[in-house]
């Protein structure tokens, strides 16, 4: 059995504009609401969470639904293309409402930024979970790890090419001592790059072949399936996976607390404690996804020797190291340097240990009928831990110091690698090897 890693790239286009967007979001966003609307750290981080709290029912909710639909063009790619399409629209309305509040501020422009905003969160949280489920929709269980690996690898593209726009169009050169800063070259530019992956996914991928051919495989191996038919229709845990399952999701919910809290607050921070812009900010994200593309398929594999669950472990050291680091070096140094830069793309490494494996930890307890409904499980906590660590972290910044961002972080990334000890199912599985092939050793 191998992974197909071609029609892997074409299905990974979907994550690659839902990451490319998020990017743009979690870096601009937070720098119109404070400096074109004049709102604090912890109004602007309540709107920054405001997607979270949206996420937690739009994507079980959508992830169940593509479950339960069936079209000519399948199950997910229905909601990918309309969410997409919406999305596109909405978002370029976001900068012209900047832009004019800049030149005449007015309540009613705030306001209806706000509701843009609103529908916007909607329009997004439509397909997130059916584009993620695609993926082991059409992929074999022991293969989700390499998949998600790329998957993950195309959202890092995603996210590495609007870091380098923003770098090329948004050097400190070109902002500093601007009194208003245009975004909409930047919108216009990501919402391009969203429309021509999903029309690349749409002309190339045909889901409902893809899809038929893996449950004819997980029909033929039901060694495979951690949950049991209980003759309802619908699947059954075993005590001992709920209990591996909670402890994942919390442990999920965890690491997204530290990490998201860096992302959303980061380009603020840097900005407060360094006195660098967005392109300076842009950069060292960018290096930390590029040391996620460069570690992704390398985990993937490390993954399918030593297992998941040691690799996400593995990860969660290395970020606390990191974020600890993090802090030391923003609070010693007046400007970014190249220790900064080596440790953001250790960042990205130990990033990548964690992503590439916890989706597919998650989905491994399932059948094949529920992978949009467990991805919604994943999307739900990582989501819950996320309307939370803006809001948190922001009054933190606010009231005791901005010299808080790397510890709060650190602190919840060493917290998710506790409760990951109590994690005993979902890990990857090694294809049985029968006849002769059992006294192959791998080089």
């Amino acid at each position: 059995m191998k992974l197909n890693n071609k029609r892997t790239i074409l299905v990974g286009l979907a994550f690659l504009s839902i990451c490319a967007f998020w990017q743009m979001y979690d870096n601009v966003v937070p720098l119109i609401l404070t400096n074109t609307f004049h709102m604090n750290e912890t109004f602007s981080g309540a709107i920054m969470a405001a997607d979270n709290v949206l996420a937690l029912f739009l994507l079980p909710f959508f992830g169940g639904l593509s479950d339960r639909t069936h079209t000519k063009i399948g199950k997910r790619m229905p909601y990918i293309l309309c969410g997409t399409a919406a999305a596109v629209i909405l978002m370029n309305v976001l900068p012209i409402l900047d832009n004019s509040y800049a030149l005449t501020a007015a309540s009613w422009q705030l306001t209806l930024f706000v509701v843009t905003l609103g529908l916007l969160l909607v329009a997004m949280g439509t397909y997130r979970s059916p584009a993620v489920a695609l993926m082991p929709d059409v992929t074999p269980k022991p293969l989700r790890s390499k998949a998600n690996a790329i998957i993950n690898l195309m959202g890092a593209v995603g996210g590495i090419l609007y870091l380098g726009v923003a770098a090329v169009l948004y050097p400190n050169s070109k902002v500093q001592g601007l009194e208003h800063v245009n975004y909409q070259p930047l919108f216009w530019v990501v919402s391009g790059l969203m429309l021509v992956a999903i029309a690349v996914l749409f002309l190339t991928v045909r889901e409902p072949k893809l899809a038929a051919e893996n449950r004819a495989y997980e029909a033929a191996h039901p060694e495979e399936n951690l949950a049991e038919d209980d003759g309802s229709g619908t699947e059954v845990l075993p005590k001992a996976v709920k209990r591996s399952l909670g402890f994942l999701l919390a442990s999920i919910a965890l690491w997204f607390m530290g990490y998201n809290a860096v992302t959303t607050w980061f380009t603020t921070y840097i900005s407060q404690v360094m006195g660098q812009g967005l392109g300076g900010a842009s950069t060292c994200l960018m290096v930390a996804t590029g040391g996620a593309i460069l570690s992704y398929i390398p985990i993937g594999a490390l993954a399918g020797k030593i297992g998941r669950r040691r690799t996400i472990q593995i990860g969660t050291i290395l970020l606390t190291a990191c974020f600890l680091l993090g802090y030391v070096l923003t609070e010693t140094f007046s400007s970014i340097n190249l220790i900064m830069y080596v440790v953001f793309a250790l960042v990205g490494l130990a990033w990548a240990a964690i992503n590439v494996n916890s989706l597919p930890m998650v989905v491994e307890m399932c059948k094949g009928s529920d992978v949009g409904k467990f991805t919604g499980y994943y999307y739900t906590f990582s989501m819950a831990a996320q309307v939370v660590t803006p809001v948190l972290a922001g009054t933190l910044l606010r009231n005791v110091g901005y010299w808080t961002l790397f510890p709060y972080a650190a602190l919840f990334v060493a917290l998710s690698f506790s409760t990951m000890c109590f994690v005993r199912h979902g890990d990857s599985k090694a294809p049985v090897k029968k006849g002769l092939e059992a006294f192959d050793v791998e080089d």
